[in-house]
């Protein structure tokens, strides 16, 4: 029989992770789009990070139909958080027009499914693009980073929300992570942890 799971947080219900996710206010609207693959990942911290902003919205899909609608917001300047050719720092983009907070759109997957939602949904790949700060460090201790300053999805909006909304900070959005990255280390044991996930 499958373990019951919180409605909520998706995590199994005797390791819900509700009473340590915030709500947290932002003026930036924060639109995470996920690839369908993420969905059922024991380690899906899009929903965590969309779960504990109150200006921000998650959707789940390949191609987003309503993609249009979902940019043009009033009164928000989109831009698409993914890093390579052509993306400006986000600390540029965040001091050009400050009256106008910003709609970060964040593609949610490995960076093969993230590129296939740019492929697919070519709006997305319109929008002005920018990128975190270089050698920013991961506390994804269980996912071997593909390349460095590489985060998961919810440090890359903390990080981003703490430049565009300096100095408030949204480092309560980890809490529900770190517990999550806790609890599947003592899922497989210490020992194994070391042996696999850390460096020697």
């Amino acid at each position: 029989m499958p373990r019951p799971h919180c409605p909520r947080c998706s995590r199994p219900l005797d390791h819900c992770l509700c009473a340590l996710i915030p709500l947290l206010p932002s003026v930036t609207r924060v639109l995470i789009l996920q690839h369908p693959s993420e969905l059922k990942h024991a380690l899906n911290t899009a929903r965590l990070a969309a779960l504990g902003l109150s200006n921000a919205e998650l959707r789940v899909g390949e191609v987003f139909e309503d993609l249009a609608a979902l940019l043009a917001q009033p009164g928000y300047r989109p831009c698409l958080l993914f890093p390579g050719e052509g993306a400006q720092p986000l600390q540029q983009f965040a001091t050009q027009a400050v009256d106008q907070p910003a709609l970060l759109v964040v593609p949610d997957g490995t960076w093969r499914k993230a590129r296939k939602l740019l492929h697919l949904n070519p709006l997305l790949a319109a929008l002005p693009r920018v990128a975190l700060p270089e050698g920013l460090q991961s506390r994804y201790r269980l996912r071997k980073a593909p390349m460095p300053g590489a985060l998961s999805t919810i440090e890359a909006v903390v990080s981003a929300l703490d430049i565009l909304e300096a100095p408030a900070q949204f480092d309560a959005l980890l809490k529900p992570f770190e517990a999550l990255i806790e609890g599947q280390i003592a899922a497989m044991g210490e020992e194994t942890f070391r042996r696999n996930h850390q460096r020697g």
